[in-house]
């Protein structure tokens, strides 16, 4: 009998389906490789485990910990309180904290919540999770217990593992757990009483490598800005390989790069930017919390090259004045990513004066990845912008009847591209009401230039009627942020007998609110707004509510400023 013919690997003959495959991905992965200076340390050994990663019918994320693992073991990963940790260690306590897992009967198909503040065990039971197949579901450390018992409920969750600063509200909570025993509640830190150990945990998986499984998932919640959160599945299908190098691809992120992860673990930015930076071999610098001049120590300290920000700590750090942050050296930054909420033109050109040309503005969203990427020649051309498409990403502006509409006209966002979620969790009515075919849509309403760039007006679920006329509060507001009085602003419709809805501008400003300033920005709103796109109505606060990842909870100023 004639023997099957074999790849260097020693695998079967690749069918078809995975000849094309390779032809995309290869060509993928070296310009990935060239661009990020990786290409000079590739090894056989790493290569052969990239190869039979990118070239299986599904994605698993922990693959890139493999990879580096075998190609730069003794490169620093992780950089957290003054100790280091290598990628050898790293992808070894992947392994462990898999194995531990499977010994406590968790792994293929299970549910098991992360509530971890910014650490490396952070990092490295995430990836352990998808090794074993298992789905992971990352809640805030701060949560109250009513907050975990909807999650750990909703998702179907059989596992957890904790902070031990949260022992007692989780304490408070697990009795409403429907599935998690005590053995499966794992406390990293201080020892919960009656619950199992981090370390313990450890030595349950010592010396063992665990089995791998297939078809891992991440529940991502919503930030819930209009009710509950939702639980939005993310799975790892043979294209998220692609996409992955696609975002890496047009991205600023190198292989000598050293990332600042300032942003909690808990939400998909933090993680998203600390991987695409694993997935080349920078290395990661970890703090525990963000603070403005923290922040700047820590670039000059461990010579920073890139970080990933949301607009509002960004606006924090520009807060301080331009002679405060020029205390620090902060010349080894080459980039700093922003996604998660609107960036403002004002702040991205006032950020690039005294940083330089080193922003880069992402638009995506927890159920459709990243979508959009606006270069700082972008964000300096077309002002305000959320930039040009990632390759590999299809967007559709339409209207209300599915038809595209014309350049420079107001449409829905809808997105397909290979890191959308399959869906929300338990939720089959909104997954329909969010789907058109298989585009994906999180109500998002734009516009495009005629440099090719995107623009957001904002929520449709926001879009304020007023006379009869469409108002987009995204407008409204960069005409008020570009007073030079003005430290932010939120736009919101209230109830108006006769409009219908009457725009009201809620003002935070940087010095004491006055009738007079009142009058500068209704004269100010005059001259760059169309009569019903003015607002009637000018209220000034102290600051504007936001949830943890500093989007603007407008539902709240709604219920402010109703009557």
């Amino acid at each position: 009998m004639r023997e099957s013919p074999t790849s260097f690997l020693g695998s079967p003959a690749l069918s078809k389906e995975l000849i094309v495959r390779a032809r995309r991905l290869i060509p993928l992965a070296g310009k990935v490789a060239i661009r990020s200076g990786l290409w000079s340390l590739l090894r056989p050994r790493g290569l052969g485990i990239l190869w039979r990663g990118l070239l299986k019918g599904r994605t698993n994320p922990s693959l890139l910990y493999r990879f580096q693992g075998a190609l730069q073991p003794n490169k620093v990963a992780i950089r957290w309180r003054g100790q280091q940790m290598t990628f050898a260690e790293l992808d070894a306590l992947i392994d462990t904290i898999g194995r531990g897992l499977q010994a406590l009967g968790l792994g293929q198909d299970s549910r098991i919540v992360s509530m971890l503040e910014n650490r490396p065990e952070t990092i490295a039971l995430a990836a352990a999770l998808s090794r074993i197949g298992a789905s992971g579901i990352t809640i805030s450390p701060h949560s109250t217990a009513s907050e975990i018992e909807y999650l750990v409920r909703h998702s179907g969750a059989d596992g957890m593992v904790f902070t031990g600063q949260a022992s007692e509200v989780v304490h408070a909570a697990w009795p409403s757990f429907d599935k998690v025993s005590k053995e499966r509640m794992i406390c990293l830190g201080e020892q919960a009483q009656g619950m199992a150990s981090f370390d313990e945990l450890l030595r349950l998986g010592a010396r063992r490598r665990p089995r791998e499984g297939d078809d891992p998932a991440v529940i991502l919640y919503t930030s819930g800005t209009t009710g509950k959160p939702k639980g939005a599945v993310r799975k790892f299908p043979r294209d998220a390989m692609e996409g992955t190098l696609q975002l890496v691809a047009c991205s600023p992120i190198r292989s000598d790069d050293v990332h600042l992860a300032v942003l909690p673990f808990y939400h998909s930015t933090a993680f998203a930017f600390t991987s695409f930076s694993h997935v080349v071999g920078a290395t990661v610098v970890i703090v525990d919390k963000f603070e403005p001049e923290l922040f700047l120590s820590a670039i000059q300290e461990h010579r920073v090259t890139q970080t990933a920000l949301v607009p509002t700590l960004l606006h924090r750090v520009m807060q301080l004045g331009a002679r405060r942050i020029g205390r620090y050296d902060t010349t080894s930054l080459r980039a700093i990513m922003l996604a998660g909420a609107p960036l403002t033109a004002t702040l991205a050109r006032s950020a690039m004066d005294v940083f330089g040309d080193v922003l880069y503005n992402y638009y995506g969203a927890t159920e459709t990845g990243l979508n959009t990427l606006a270069e700082p020649e972008d964000l300096r051309g077309s002002p305000g912008t959320i930039g040009k498409r990632i390759p590999g990403v299809e967007i559709g502006l339409w209207d209300e009847e599915g038809n595209d509409v014309p350049q420079g006209q107001v449409g829905e966002f809808f997105v397909r591209g290979p890191l959308m979620v399959a869906g929300y969790h338990d939720d089959e009515a909104s997954t329909r009401g969010a789907r058109r075919g298989d585009f994906f849509s999180v109500g998002d309403l734009g516009w495009l230039d005629n440099r090719g760039c995107y623009h957001l007006v904002g929520r449709k679920r926001d879009m304020i009627i007023s006379g009869g006329v469409n108002v987009y509060p995204a407008e409204v507001e960069q005409v008020i942020d570009a007073h030079p009085e003005v430290v932010e602003s939120a736009v919101i419709g209230v109830a108006d007998e006769e409009w219908g809805e009457r725009v009201c501008a809620v003002v935070v400003p940087k010095t004491q609110a006055s009738e007079q300033l009142r009058a500068s920005l209704l004269a100010h709103c005059r001259q760059h707004l169309a009569g019903p796109k003015r607002p009637r109505r000018i209220e000034f606060a102290d600051g504007l509510p936001r949830n943890p990842m500093g989007k603007v909870l407008k539902r709240e100023l709604v219920q402010r400023y109703r009557s």
